[in-house]
């Protein structure tokens, strides 16, 4: 039952999957440690994320 009522929450409403959670791995300069950028981004733009740093 609750799979369904979960499931008929999301008919209609597209909206959420045109954004993707995009996690980028970025070096400090300053003490070399590893620090991770997150972000929603447009489908669209998931490129241009990656591309630009």
């Amino acid at each position: 039952m609750a799979k369904k009522a979960v499931a008929t929450l999301h008919e209609g409403n597209k909206e959420g999957r045109a954004y993707t959670k995009v996690i980028r791995m970025v070096k400090s300069p300053k003490t070399g440690a590893y620090t991770f950028d997150e972000q929603m981004v447009l489908n669209e733009k998931v490129q241009d994320f990656f591309n630009n740093k």
